[in-house]
């Protein structure tokens, strides 16, 4: 990774120290480099769907749900709910983005998103502080205890409360290496409607907080349509997608930015900053979205963002994307999902590609200023995927995917050889068991898999949002 330069890599014992300290580290995914070989694959006879743990079968007890056969699911926690282990609180809905971090007493911490849309006031305040008093937004934190039972697990809800409060539609987001969830607000809405602070940025909620943090937006981070981030170990350099349409011809959807974060201070995203949009070498404004050929390398580099917090951000919510595609910034469609390893960023465009069923890509740094983009996947079908969004890495494993396309959604693996692999599939067959899929990520040994279904996103609907645990036998299949 970048090795000179203000933003020279931070010490990883440095962050082990940060991530004690904290209560816990980031759970970061080993490099598959396997993975980058599949670009290969992909070019010489694309990705095909396998289902390599046999066909899906009935989850038992959890009817909205099909596993593969031999593996086991719980339901952990309902949105519009009582919460079962926490009196007096009502678990908010719209659950989306997740990630997992260990605690010091060998529990689990996952902290949540809720993706409320409520306008101004329609909503509830999920707790105090709040940021915006008008907004339905936040977090919460899990304890989960995992727990071996003979040959197999027991994994159960031990907590859960509110550890972040009034902001809005807050959507994905990502684990920092130092022990804490970055939250992305996907909206940037403010005064104008009737809120009474801006919104558009992205929240810092560490693993350790056993309440509402308080709430700071860290907005040289950038005030845009922001989905997920993925933070690099080495260097503490923030990765943010951005959830923007491309259609061509249309000002008002020019698509979506790649951007990065160079923090004054790794570690301390609060200290400020630069940020900055990635463009390809030589071709300004390129259009990734269609046209595109699988494992073809593009030389790329950054381009600096002058005002990331500009005034005009809710009347034209790509006023950040203008400004870095003025200086000749890539061009995507809907950047969503984002995961780290060891020698890049993945990141997913969950409409681009000819069939707009989605792209899968990967970054790797070459230098200071500098790196390359390859299109290591493309969906030809929705049939093959349909709409990835969130991602994640299984420790020694693959790439999950969770899909936010039409009608029944899956979480599927693409593992190195090319191969989209079904894991879970959630029914759309009536409006009790509707929703997308969110929020996957693993257990830091790699046995459990956590997601989420998202339920209804305003104040009234009842569709309960859901977060379950599914594990089994993952050695006995290419996951």
């Amino acid at each position: 990774m970048i090795q000179n330069g203000p933003f020279a890599p931070l010490d990883r014992r440095a962050f082990l120290r940060r991530a004690a300290g904290a209560g816990g580290g980031a759970l970061l995914a080993p490099s598959l480099t396997g993975l980058w070989s599949l670009a290969g694959c992909a070019a010489s006879g694309g990705a095909v769907r396998a289902p390599s743990y046999g066909a899906l079968v009935p989850a038992p007890g959890i009817p909205e749900l099909e596993i593969p056969p031999g593996f086991r699911c719980v339901r952990l926690s309902e949105g519009a709910r009582p919460s079962t282990v926490r009196g007096g609180l009502d678990v908010p809905n719209a659950f989306d983005g997740m990630a997992v971090f260990r605690l010091p007493n060998g529990n689990l911490r996952l902290i949540r998103n809720h993706e409320m849309v409520d306008d101004a006031g329609a909503g509830v305040t999920l707790a105090t502080p709040a940021y915006d008093p008008l907004a339905s937004g936040g977090t919460t934190s899990l304890e989960v205890r995992i727990r071996s039972v003979g040959d197999d697990l027991e994994v159960e809800l031990v907590d859960e409360f509110v550890s972040l409060a009034g902001t809005r539609v807050n959507c994905a987001g990502g684990p920092t290496p130092w022990g804490s969830w970055l939250s992305c607000e996907e909206n940037t809405w403010g005064a104008g409607h009737g809120f009474e602070r801006p919104h558009g940025y992205i929240f810092e909620v560490p693993a350790s907080a056993t309440g509402p943090v308080a709430p700071v937006p860290l907005v040289a981070m950038g005030r845009f349509v922001h989905e997920a981030i993925a933070v690099d170990p080495a260097t503490g350099i923030v990765y943010e997608t951005e959830d923007a349409w491309y259609v061509p011809d249309d000002a008002t959807r020019p698509g979506a930015g790649f951007y990065r974060f160079l923090p004054e201070q790794p570690g301390t995203l609060a200290a400020g900053g630069r940020l900055q949009m990635l463009a390809v070498d030589d071709r300004p404004g390129y259009v990734t979205a269609r046209g595109q050929t699988q494992g073809a390398v593009l030389p790329v580099h950054w381009v600096d963002i002058a005002d990331p917090d500009p005034a005009n951000a809710e009347d034209d919510p790509a006023a950040v994307f203008r400004q870095g595609h003025s200086a000749g910034g890539a061009v995507f469609a809907r950047l969503e999902g984002a995961a780290a390893v060891d020698d890049g960023i993945y990141i997913v465009s969950t409409n681009g590609g000819d069939a707009e069923a989605g792209q899968v890509f990967f970054y790797r740094p070459t230098g200071p200023d500098h790196g390359e983009l390859v299109l290591v996947f493309e969906s030809p079908s929705p049939d093959v995927l349909d709409a990835p969004d969130n991602i994640c890495l299984r420790p020694g494993g693959a790439l999950f995917m969770c899909e936010d396309g039409r009608g029944d959604q899956y979480v599927r693996g693409l593992d190195a050889d090319g191969r989209i692999i079904d894991v879970v599939r959630h029914l759309a067959g009536s409006e009790e068991t509707a929703g997308e899929m969110a929020g996957a990520c693993f257990s830091p040994d790699g046995r459990v898999l956590f997601f989420n279904t998202q339920g209804g996103r305003r104040r009234g609907e009842t569709l309960a949002s859901a977060t379950y645990a599914v594990w089994g036998p993952w050695h006995e299949g290419p996951l």
